[in-house]
């Protein structure tokens, strides 16, 4: 163990320990009269000194009356829970680290393994087969499965791809977001049929910003009618328009027929497997999740009681499981394994809220102060794996993989605008994590996202590999008072975004007024929309007063960088290259200055600079020292005025309208542009403009030892 330079108290917790035990030891005694405890839970009483085993012993059990902090270690192996660990402000009385045994890999599992497979035919396919008395009698219903640490899928239909909705009663069209309460539709010929368990059947559609769930409550064969039990949030249309959502069926058992699905049968009690190929019962662990959380820290800052200095290092959190959101079967059994769930009835909608915000975390933090995970990972759950509620302060979030995360990664939310102080939330960090595979059931989530939450720093972190915004920040619509401000979303990797399931998202989302808050130093690129808004840097609703500067987007199906509407918002130093639509948009014109536009690199291929009219006086941005570029060869389109509009705004045509009267035409001169090379050579135009080089070797989460360098202040470039 490292030596440490002040006083501390160490404990021992083992897979083969023993909670009567002192927990002062590392191993076993030879008399085996003392060793390492059993379980955590036994170690953090330890320190507030409210359980002493019976018996003499020669080492004391209580730790209450330290001095100096205490490190719980954990010794390596799987620790298995029916219930989600809770600390408390009185668990910790001085600051403590519960953290693997360097070098030792230790697990803290929800999940249980299942054995007592047997081989059988189900629709034709070699299957496991076990019967499940827990299910059969209602106790036990999981809607998750994992082999061998890997997320397995549920049976659906189409296989592959979706289908579309063909007629929804009561609804006109052409349509938009707008007022749901929608419950039925007409599938196409063939889509939906009479299922075994047709109960258990989720209809999962997707459009706009979110997905939304529900189960089938009834199916017409002969008008082909699909009845939902749950209403919908919105219209069912796809975006704006006419065409109706798409959709897909989930746990279908006559979709059961590739290798990796799976079927619980609850009426049966029966938990069927087709296996992959080289999977045996030998060298297979299944497992299916018992909880839905799995670390709470649960303080009360209404009462000013906190959890304080404690954090989790090289840990892994492993296997829960998913609810919807005010789901009216939530069970008995989940409310006692998960305390917290009661927060998040809101009834019984079939959808969750943008960015999936009211779906809670695995690992929860309320009213902790100066608390964290570090090195940890987090996987095949089916939340929100981090949540950061209401009343934290100090809450670090470093170094961790979040991956096979049903929701998204990180959550942070406290008291809005208005509503009492003592429930802020802010000052928190988010840095050097690499978070991807969010969104596996609750397809809106977010990697990061930040709501109700100030002077953040969301930084270094890599994020991919998920079906709508990288990093969300603000909670708050339009021009009102706002919480979020001075939070710093620097450096971040993100890419491979919304892969065409979900629209209006960006690589860095913003909304609400937000002084101070800087996005500085990202890399994004393969931001994917499905109808529209497939946007690197996104000013929505009311963003103001925010400073974008030094990033590099590439390669978006919409626009790389999209104001809704806001004020006096700051772009500049970016590199923009390559938006299927436009480089720059600006939707909602209003009579202030929306943003201003200097010392910019954009390079567009065929397609305008900028998209719609910033009016008359050409004082609705402000833009200039920029330049311009068409890799196509042709003289660069400055303005469009729509998507279809095929004219073209010459630079000196749009000089002439008052918009950059020192910018340039000229090639960039990158390293290497069809492989996407941003480095300019050093004879770049861009340099006489004032242009400050952009280093991505800074970006993504860094090596463990610079990881507590801070990001300064705000670098003022004009």
């Amino acid at each position: 163990m490292p030596e440490w330079p002040f006083d501390i108290v160490e404990l021992y917790v083992a897979p083969d320990g023993n909670d009567a035990w002192s927990g002062r030891l590392r191993e076993v005694n030879a008399e085996e009269t003392d060793g390492p405890l059993a379980s955590i839970d036994a170690a953090l009483s330890r320190l507030r000194g409210l359980e002493q085993p019976p018996g003499k012993h020669e080492v004391p059990f209580s730790v209450a009356g330290a001095a100096g902090p205490v490190v719980i270690w954990l010794r390596g192996g799987r620790y298995g829970r029916r219930q989600p660990l809770v600390i408390t402000p009185q668990m910790a009385p001085v600051p403590v680290t519960i953290a693997a045994v360097p070098g030792e890999r230790v697990t803290i599992d929800g999940g249980q393994p299942i054995d007592g497979w047997r081989e059988e035919t189900v629709n034709g396919c070699t299957a496991w087969v076990v019967d499940l008395p827990e299910v059969a009698a209602g106790e036990w219903a999981f809607r998750s499965l994992f082999v061998n640490g890997e997320r397995r899928p549920r049976p659906r239909f189409p296989r592959k791809g979706l289908y579309r909705m063909e007629h929804v009663p009561g609804m006109s069209l052409p349509s938009g977001w707008g007022n749901g309460g929608y419950t039925q539709f007409v599938c196409r010929d063939g889509d939906v049929c009479e299922f075994r368990n047709l109960g258990d059947v989720e209809v999962v559609y997707v459009h706009f910003w979110i997905e939304e769930r529900s189960t089938i409550a009834g199916f017409a064969a002969d008008t082909r009618t699909v009845t939902m039990t749950r209403p919908s949030r919105a219209p069912l249309v796809g975006s704006h328009g006419s065409q109706l959502a798409d959709y897909y069926l989930d746990n279908v058992f006559e979709a059961l027929s590739l290798p990796g699905q799976w079927y619980l049968d609850r009426a049966a009690g029966r938990l069927i497997y087709l296996p992959n190929p080289g999977e045996t019962l030998e060298n297979t662990v299944v497992s299916a999740p018992r909880l839905l959380q799995l670390l709470e820290f649960r303080g009360d800052p209404r009462a000013e009681r906190f959890v304080e200095h404690v954090r989790f290092k090289g840990i892994t959190f492993q296997h829960a499981d998913w609810r919807h959101p005010g789901e009216d079967e939530l069970s008995a059994v989940d409310a006692i394994q998960t305390p917290s769930v009661a927060r998040y009835a809101r009834g019984n909608q079939a959808s969750c809220s943008q960015a999936a915000a009211d779906v809670p975390g695995v690992v929860r933090f309320t009213g902790a102060r100066h608390c964290g995970l570090e090195d940890c990972a987090i996987r095949n759950v089916g939340w929100y794996a981090v949540e950061i509620a209401d009343g934290c302060t100090g809450v670090r979030l470093v170094g961790n993989e979040l991956t096979d995360i049903g929701a998204g990664g990180v959550k942070l939310n406290g008291a809005a605008a208005g509503e009492p102080e003592a429930r802020r939330t802010g000052l928190n960090r988010i840095t050097d994590n690499h978070i991807h595979g969010c969104g596996r059931i609750f397809h809106a989530g977010v990697g990061i996202l930040s709501m109700h939450s100030f002077g953040n720093l969301i930084a270094h972190n890599h994020i991919h590999d998920l079906y709508y915004s990288g990093i969300s920040c603000g909670w708050v619509w339009g021009y009102a008072e706002s919480v979020s401000r001075d939070n710093r979303i620097a450096f971040n990797h993100i890419h491979d975004i919304g892969q065409g399931l979900l629209s209006d998202m960006g690589g860095v989302y913003l909304l609400g007024v937000q002084p101070g808050t800087v996005v500085r130093g990202n890399l994004i690129h393969g931001v994917t929309k499905a109808h529209y808004g497939g946007w690197a840097l996104y000013t929505d609703e009311g963003s103001s007063h925010v400073v974008l500067e030094n990033n590099i987007c590439y390669d978006t199906n919409g626009e790389l960088f999209h104001q809704h509407y806001g004020r006096e918002n700051t772009f500049r130093n970016n590199i923009l290259v390559f938006g299927d639509e436009a480089a720059v948009a600006y939707t909602r014109i209003e009579p202030h200055v929306g943003f201003t536009f200097l010392r910019n690199i954009v390079v567009t291929q065929g397609r305008p600079v900028f998209l719609r009219n910033y009016g008359e006086d050409g004082r609705r941005i402000i833009s200039d020292l920029n330049l311009f570029w068409d890799a196509s060869g042709a003289p660069p389109n400055l303005n469009a005025s729509a998507k279809d509009d095929d004219t073209v705004t010459a630079f000196e045509a749009w000089q002439a309208a008052g918009f950059d009267p020192n910018s340039v035409v000229a090639d960039p001169c990158f390293a290497d542009l069809p492989g996407r090379d941003l480095t300019l050579a050093p004879g770049s135009p861009a340099y006489a403009l004032g242009f400050v080089p952009i280093d991505t070797s800074r970006v993504g989460p860094r090596p463990a030892g610079e990881r507590n360098s801070d990001m300064g202040p705000a670098r003022r470039q004009g």
